[in-house]
């Protein structure tokens, strides 16, 4: 079976959900304003590519490469992170929704997360060393036996981090946010 390769290639305003998405390698492109929300991007390679305010909330990636991709105003609702495959896995995230998404037992080391929206968020066991969680919204989100070594966590909201399942050295907390990592303790903190 011979695999497509576009490359350099602007995709804007496609309804992927109504038209046939083409699976291949894609490289060096940018997708704006794109519809991807429950498609089967399954076993597709991305490399060097934008997604500007797409929605692929949902999509089937299983088996699908993103390797260094910027995901700016996306939504990115339940998505299964984990069934991607792993090799030169790199992406950063800049005023997204990834909401009810799952991270589990990815190496995620100096990924960027600016200004998104996290809520219940699974990253047990995955490798955040060196993330920035800048402005992101953490609530509900799971981290256990996750590493959060030199993570940076200073403006980050709504988080709760057990210090004793996790690995925390050198990670970056505001005062501020202190009680996300006492949560487990049930204090009383003004």
């Amino acid at each position: 079976m011979q695999i497509d390769y576009i490359e350099d290639e602007e995709f804007e305003g496609i309804d992927f959900t109504s038209n046939a998405f083409k699976k291949g390698e894609y490289e060096n492109c940018t997708f704006t304003n794109c519809n991807f929300a429950e498609v089967n991007l399954s076993k597709t390679t991305f490399i060097d590519c934008i997604f500007d305010n797409c929605n692929l909330s949902a999509a089937n990636v299983n088996g699908t490469a993103f390797q260094e991709i910027q995901f700016s105003n996306c939504k990115l609702m339940g998505l299964r992170f984990e069934d991607c495959n792993t090799f030169l896995f790199a992406v950063t995230f800049t005023n997204c929704l990834l909401n009810l998404s799952t991270f589990y037992k990815l190496k995620l080391k100096n990924t960027r997360f600016t200004n998104c929206s996290l809520q219940q968020v699974d990253f047990t066991e995955a490798d955040l060393s060196s993330a920035d969680f800048t402005d992101c919204d953490l609530l509900h989100t799971t981290f256990d036996n996750t590493i959060l070594e030199k993570a940076d966590f200073r403006t980050a909201l709504n988080f709760s981090i057990d210090p004793e399942r996790n690995k925390l050295k050198k990670a970056k907390f505001s005062t501020a946010s202190l009680a996300g990592l006492l949560a487990k303790y049930d204090l009383q903190i003004d």
